[in-house]
Order: structure tokens, then C-alpha cells, then sequence
């Protein structure tokens, strides 16, 4: 970062050389973008660091950051002026970056959805610079207010250059969290994460008077399974009952592998009757899996164990009955959720849902 930084450096002193003349004139420009781009490195997070660029540009040359794209291993991160169109600028994005549609792009930034507080712009005079680093690559789309010198030019890229480096930095810090906290098999949380997330939903469950739900469950005969299939077969398992697990709990809903082919989810506002009947279903998709591995098919079923958070937020009880109730499926002949629903009915003019009988 230091020699990237100092080569920066460099290039201010050059170009600022040319750009503005007297001695004076050229020691304050070069200081005012030599901080914007030591701020750049002081941001925490995507959006900040371009809202900086903008500010940089508009600062030392008077232009107008339109849009900023940055591509990296995860998706495309799109920051657009908040006074824009949306739509102005979407499909020249989608086509550059040869994104299938809309869906693709992330947002760093929200703009009004009301279009009459929104200007118009003729996108003719739309220039975009672009820069490479080792995991990401970025654009940034600009509408200069006058025609660009090729000393304006320099200053640009000199911009987008410290806007990439810190941008790559936060994509490192990034991969270093996830490193630490996602297990790399599965893409699930791990134990570590799971267990410190417990301790903030439990909190605010308490805090909240929420309930808070925990569904524990693991694979059946996963040990005859790894010895019938060997161990990729129980990998490709693994991951293909995670991936359908995340696809079928809520974005918020905290899923992590708690170890071996157990796994655990933190279910936030729901009571232990809906997380039973989330549990069914879970259970139901797996049971109806059909994986293919090696020119044969395997198939797989789970035991669900469910358990509430208590009214003392006793967040060890919550995981023991989790885990107790997972061993009465077990031994209740497996394939099956306890506590178990006999009968829920629903009265659809209240919303609401009745328990009949819980085992």
C-alpha cells in the first residue's frame, strides 16, 4: 500500500507540475488531492470510498462523477450519482460489463425512485476511464462540464488509480473476514460465527420481547453414506443440502455447519411452532433431493431438532434443547422434526396458527 501510495506521489508532483502554473497554485492543488487520496485509504467500506472520488473530482477539477462500477469475484458493485436517472446508465453497464440483466448489479448507494427530482442528462458526452487491480477492476463513467485536457486526463486516472488500490484493500479485509468466519466447504457459517451471532440475536430477541428460534438438524447415516460413496460423495452431500437450505430460509436467518454434517439456524421473530413447520418443509426438500455423483444418484434424509428461546435468554438451554430434541428425532426412527405438529390449524381471517399437539 506505502509504495503504491508513493508512486501516487510521483505523478501528483509531475502532472500538477504541468496543470497549474505558479509554484503556489501548484502546492495547494497537489496538497488538496494528495488528502483526498490519503482519505480514500482512512474509508471503511465501498460506497465511502467512491463518495470520496466523487468529492475529489469535483474539488480539484470541477467535473462530476456519473457512475462507478467495480468488478470483482463476487459481483458488480455499481455506485451511481443520487441526482441521475437510473435507467440512463443501467444498460450501458449491463452491455459493458456483458451482465445478463439488472439482477447482476449491487447498488452501493440509493437514489429517489421519483424521477421528477431527478436530472436529465444527454449521455453523448459520457467518457469512462478504466484501471486493474490484482482482484478487482474498475470503471468510473464521467460527463466532464468542458472538454478534457490531457492534463485533466492524467488527474483522473490518478484518482481512479487511489480509488482502485483502496478498493482492492477493502476486497482483502473482505476475504480475511470471511476466511475467518465462513466455512469454506459449504459456504455456511462456521461454529465460531455462529455461536457469537447467538449472543447479538438472543440479545436483541430479550431486548425486544422477539421471540428467536433455533432449528438444529444432521444428515442420516452420513458415516454409511461416506463409506458407500467415499468422502467427496459426502462433500458433494454437504453442499448440496446447505445450498438448498439457504434457498429456502429468509436472507436475515443466521445458517451455519456446527460441525461434521450437523447443522444449525437462527430464526429471528419466529416461534417455535413456525420454525417446526420450516423444519418440515426443510426436511421434506431434503428427503426429495436427488444428487448425482459419479454416474449414480444419491439420496439423503435429516432429523430436525427445534427449540425457543426462554424468557431468561439463556442462550446454552436454547442449543441444549435444539440438540436434545434433534436426539428424540433420532431416535424416533430419523427422517422427522421434534417437536412434532400432529395438526396445525389455520384460521386465515386472524393469520394465525393453532397448535393442535406438539410431541
Amino acid at each position: 500500500m506505502s509504495k503504491n501510495l508513493d508512486r501516487l506521489s510521483h505523478r501528483l508532483s509531475a502532472v500538477f507540475g504541468l496543470v497549474f502554473g505558479s509554484s503556489l497554485n501548484r502546492a495547494h492543488a497537489q496538497n488538496k488531492l494528495a488528502r483526498h487520496i490519503v482519505a480514500l485509504n482512512g474509508k471503511t467500506s465501498p460506497a465511502e470510498i467512491i463518495t470520496e472520488v466523487a468529492d475529489c473530482l469535483k474539488d480539484i477539477l470541477g467535473y462530476r462523477l456519473f457512475a462507478f462500477v467495480n468488478k470483482k469475484n463476487a459481483g458488480v458493485d455499481v455506485w451511481l450519482d443520487p441526482r441521475m436517472y437510473k435507467r440512463s446508465i443501467e444498460d450501458i453497464i449491463i452491455r459493458d460489463f456483458q451482465i445478463k440483466d439488472a439482477k447482476g448489479l449491487t447498488y452501493l448507494n440509493t437514489h429517489k425512485d421519483r424521477e421528477a427530482c431527478l436530472e436529465k442528462f444527454n449521455l453523448d458526452s459520457l467518457v469512462h476511464y478504466d484501471h486493474k487491480e490484482e482482484n478487482c477492476y474498475s470503471r468510473l463513467y464521467m460527463m466532464p462540464c468542458r472538454p478534457i485536457s490531457a492534463f485533466h486526463d492524467d488527474v483522473v486516472r490518478i484518482v481512479l488509480q487511489g480509488c482502485s488500490v483502496a478498493l482492492s484493500r477493502q476486497i482483502k479485509i473482505e476475504q480475511l473476514k470471511d476466511a475467518a468466519t465462513i466455512d469454506p466447504l459449504t459456504g455456511c457459517y462456521n461454529r465460531r460465527a455462529f455461536d457469537a451471532q447467538l449472543i447479538g440475536h438472543a440479545a436483541a430477541a430479550d431486548r425486544h420481547k422477539k421471540p428467536l428460534s433455533v432449528v438444529m438438524f444432521d444428515l442420516d447415516h452420513f458415516k454409511s453414506l461416506n463409506d458407500t460413496y467415499g468422502h467427496l460423495g459426502g462433500d458433494e452431500v454437504l453442499k448440496e443440502v446447505s445450498g438448498l437450505v439457504r434457498r429456502n430460509i429468509r436472507t436475515e436467518d443466521i445458517f451455519a455447519r456446527y460441525g461434521g454434517e450437523e447443522f444449525i439456524a437462527i430464526l429471528s421473530e419466529t416461534d417455535k411452532i413456525h420454525a417446526i413447520e420450516l423444519a418440515d418443509r426443510l426436511r421434506q426438500k431434503i428427503s426429495e433431493l436427488r444428487i448425482p455423483f459419479n454416474n449414480r444418484t444419491i439420496r439423503v434424509t435429516a432429523s430436525f431438532g427445534v427449540a425457543q428461546l426462554g424468557g431468561d435468554a439463556d442462550i446454552v438451554k436454547l442449543v441444549e434443547d435444539a440438540d436434545s430434541m434433534l436426539y428424540k428425532a433420532k431416535f424416533n426412527g430419523r427422517n422427522t422434526v421434534m417437536p412434532g405438529l400432529i395438526k396445525v390449524h389455520r384460521d386465515e381471517n386472524a393469520k394465525s396458527s393453532i397448535l393442535a399437539k406438539v410431541h
